[in-house]
């Protein structure tokens, strides 16, 4: 039986655990979160290693497994509705409209309104036959010690790398302010594709883009000693962003066919009419 009864019941638990009519003290109160919530993060925290995040990073990386435009790979990521799910018939590219649009009505530059539009096409991992844990859920360095910060971190006791002393101490395997981009993330959609757009969008998108699920460190403070002067900077941008991706959801279904053009029109500034996926 799946963890989750969809992809989306992820997004919620976080917009829930993060909502800001809590009294602070709920925060991180998760007693009530739903059976399945807590056996995804089971799943998660007990098989994201540092071994599984380099391989699938070996697997992934080269980007061979099919080309598309960007609008191409919304509509893909759009064969990923959830019919079971009795709460909303709006499907993947409906969220990313939203997002898309929210920022695009605060006036923030095109660069921005596109993270909106694609922050989520990594999940088309699930399409690909990758399970839950390994595409959605809040990421976090592996190969050092595990900050109590991260959602449910009583369980990466089960994890094999809880039992690796070196991998056990707040540095780890890494330098004091070294830099995340040296730092070997969870996997998950955010680091794909992060992969897949790095050669195309400015470095305040792609931060977005790359850590936007890293709740642990842009909403609870945690792994600062990992990041360097310029992380610290862009998370500036992530902090900027985590609004839209929580909050901009709503039953409104927008019209894919009326903001297609204009969202074309951005695509085709940024990226190539064929992307490596």
């Amino acid at each position: 039986m799946s963890p989750l009864r969809n992809l989306e019941q992820w997004d919620e638990f976080v917009q829930q655990r993060y909502d800001p009519g809590k009294n602070t003290d709920e925060f991180r109160n998760y007693e009530n979160a739903a059976p399945g919530i807590r056996e995804f993060y089971r799943l998660n925290h007990l098989h994201q290693t540092r071994d599984f995040v380099l391989e699938k990073k070996r697997q992934f990386g080269p980007r061979n497994r099919m080309k598309m435009g960007i609008w191409e790979a919304l509509e893909y990521l759009n064969t990923l509705v959830d019919d079971s799910d009795p709460d909303t018939d709006l499907s993947q590219i409906d969220h990313n409209l939203q997002a898309a649009q929210a920022i695009r009505r605060d006036g923030h530059p095109d660069w921005f309104q596109l993270v909106g539009l694609t922050h989520d096409l990594g999940k088309v991992l699930c399409l690909w036959g990758e399970p839950q844990w390994a595409v959605v859920g809040d990421t976090f360095p592996t190969g050092c010690a595990y900050s109590q910060k991260i959602v449910f971190s009583e369980l990466f006791a089960g994890n094999p790398d809880a039992k690796n002393p070196e991998y056990q101490t707040p540095l780890g395997i890494y330098e004091r302010n070294g830099g995340l981009d040296k730092v070997d993330m969870s996997w998950g959609h955010d680091e794909y594709f992060y992969q897949v757009a790095k050669d195309y969008l400015p470095d305040p998108a792609l931060y977005m883009i790359r850590y936007h699920s890293f709740y642990a460190a842009h909403r609870e403070g945690a792994y600062d000693y990992l990041m360097s002067d310029r992380d610290r900077e862009m998370f500036g941008w992530v902090k900027a962003f985590n609004p839209y991706d929580l909050y901009s959801k709503s039953e409104e279904r927008p019209s894919a066919g009326e903001l297609r053009p204009y969202y074309q029109g951005l695509i085709d500034r940024y990226f190539p009419k064929q992307v490596a996926f």
